[in-house]
C-alpha cells in the first residue's frame, strides 16, 4: 500500500480526518467465519451423503442465520466499545470541572512520560488545559489507551455481514447451478477463497502474502477435514 505524504498540506490534511479503525478486521472476520462454517456445513452433510438440495438448503440458512449472528454480535461490541469511551469521557469532563488541579497533575504526567520536560512541559500543560476537548482527548489517550475516533457499530455490522454472505456463498453455488461433481467444486472454490482472502489479508500485516494465505487455508482446511469427518461417521 502506498504510503503517506509529509508535505505540510498532507499533514494537516490527514491529522484532520483520522482514517478510523477501518474495515479490515470486520470484513476479514466476517469473510473467514462464512466461508469455513458453510464449508464446514457443506463438508459434513456431504460426508453424510445427503442430497444436494439438503446442502443447499443448510448452507442457505447457516449463510443467512450465522451471518445475521455475527453482524449483531459485532454489533453489540463496536456498540460496547464506543459507550465505554462515552461513559470513560463523561468521567474525565467531571473530574476536569471539580478536580482540576489533580487533571492537570495527571496532565503534566502524561505528558512527561512523552518526554517533554522543563518549561517546554509547563507550556504544553498550559496550552492543552486551555481546550477542553484537547485536554479530554488526550486524558482519554494518556490514561486509557483510547483513540479520538469513534466506533461506527452499523457500519460494522453491515460490512461483517456482507463479507460473511460473499465468502459463505461460494461453497454453495456449484450446488446452486447443479454442477457435476458439486463437493469437489465446492472444496476446490472454498480453498482458493481462503487462500485468497489469507493473501489479501497479507496487505495490512508483516507476514508474506503466500505465508498469511497459507494459514488462513490451513484453519479453513482443518475446519471442513473435522466436518467431513463427523458427517462420514453416519453415511
Amino acid at each position: 500500500m502506498p504510503e503517506h505524504g509529509h508535505s505540510e498540506g498532507e499533514i494537516a490534511e490527514r491529522l484532520a480526518h483520522p482514517p478510523g479503525r477501518g474495515d479490515l478486521s470486520d470484513a476479514v472476520y466476517g469473510a473467514i467465519d462464512g466461508c469455513v462454517t458453510t464449508f464446514a456445513i457443506v463438508a459434513g452433510v456431504a460426508g453424510a451423503g445427503l442430497s444436494p438440495f439438503v446442502i443447499v438448503a443448510l448452507g442457505l440458512a447457516n449463510v443467512l442465520a450465522d451471518g445475521f449472528s455475527m453482524a449483531a454480535g459485532n454489533y453489540s461490541a463496536t456498540k460496547a466499545d464506543r459507550d465505554n469511551k462515552l461513559r470513560l469521557r463523561q468521567i474525565e469532563e467531571r473530574h476536569i470541572r471539580l478536580y482540576p488541579d489533580g487533571e492537570r497533575r495527571e496532565l503534566r504526567e502524561i505528558l512527561r512520560q512523552k518526554g517533554l520536560s522543563g518549561a517546554t512541559l509547563d507550556d504544553a500543560v498550559e496550552q492543552i488545559a486551555k481546550n477542553r476537548q484537547i485536554w479530554i482527548e488526550t486524558m482519554l489517550e494518556g490514561e486509557y489507551g483510547i483513540g479520538s475516533v469513534d466506533p461506527h457499530p452499523t457500519r460494522a455490522a453491515l460490512v461483517t455481514f456482507g463479507a460473511f454472505l460473499v465468502a459463505g456463498a461460494v461453497p454453495l453455488l456449484p450446488f446452486l447451478i447443479g454442477l457435476a461433481h458439486g463437493f469437489t467444486v465446492a472444496s476446490v472454490l472454498t480453498l482458493v477463497t481462503f487462500f485468497a482472502i489469507g493473501s489479501l489479508k497479507s496487505i495490512w500485516s508483516l507476514a508474506p502474502w503466500w505465508r498469511s494465505g497459507l494459514e488462513t487455508l490451513a484453519i479453513g482446511g482443518v475446519a471442513a477435514g473435522i466436518a467431513y469427518w463427523v458427517g462420514s461417521l453416519f453415511g
